[in-house]
């Protein structure tokens, strides 16, 4: 309604407040729904550009952890948690096999341990060529080294039927996406890496692994690469 000013004429209410909500709170105006919806934009927008930076770096880490290798250097093997695929740790050290529980596998889990840490498919030619090496290495090797098996760019039950086949007698885990094959730098599978008592990498094998290479390998993830 409208009140009559002292010349007669109607002049319009102030407009009211919004009434309180129950509970004494009240409604939030359009002004601050804006500015919330302001702020999550922007940090759906910080969040992407995190993602692509931290993309790009683990991209360019790769390449560089395969040159430090190359020159000599002992880096530290990048850490990652995959889902068990096969986990037969019958050439396990006891110790380790407790870390199965989960259905994860995290590589720091295995510090204290050498590891052989073998990256293949089961449509790689040189991976089913290898294979019986690796598992009958493994075997003689069993207690005091670990061998692991990380199966990339492949279908789950390809890779199973590929385990069972070859006799692979050792724990793998499946990498569904690309994000370990770009940190340890891969161009092509198998690559084979080994790693020292510390986790550090002391050799790394290019392509299907000979006795003579596997060998030197693991003597040297056993005596911490003569260092």
């Amino acid at each position: 309604m409208s009140e009559q000013s002292p010349l007669g004429r109607a002049t319009p209410r102030p407009e009211q407040e919004p009434e309180a909500q129950p509970g004494g709170e009240a409604p939030l105006r359009p002004r601050l729904w804006h500015r919330l919806l302001q702020v999550g934009a922007v940090s759906v927008v910080v969040a992407l550009v995190a993602l692509l930076a931290w993309r790009v770096i683990s991209a360019e880490r790769g390449p560089n952890l395969v040159a430090e290798i190359g020159r000599g250097k002992q880096p530290p093997a990048p850490n990652f948690t995959l889902p068990v695929l096969t986990p037969d740790t019958s050439t396990w050290p006891r110790r380790l096999r407790a870390a199965l529980a989960d259905g994860k596998i995290s590589l720091h889990e295995l510090r204290g341990t050498p590891v052989v840490l073998n990256f293949w498919a089961s449509w790689c030619v040189p991976c089913k060529k290898e294979a019986p090496l690796l598992a009958t290495t493994a075997k003689a090797n069993a207690g005091r080294v670990a061998f692991l098996g990380v199966d990339v760019q492949d279908f789950r039950s390809d890779a199973r039927s590929f385990i069972e086949r070859y006799g692979v007698s050792y724990v793998s885990v499946r990498d569904g996406g690309d994000s370990t094959y770009n940190r340890y730098g891969l161009t092509g599978i198998p690559e084979t890496f080994y790693l020292d008592l510390k986790g550090r990498i002391v050799a790394h094998t290019i392509g299907q692994v000979a006795q003579s290479e596997l060998a030197a390998g693991i003597r040297k993830a056993l005596h911490g690469g003569g260092r």
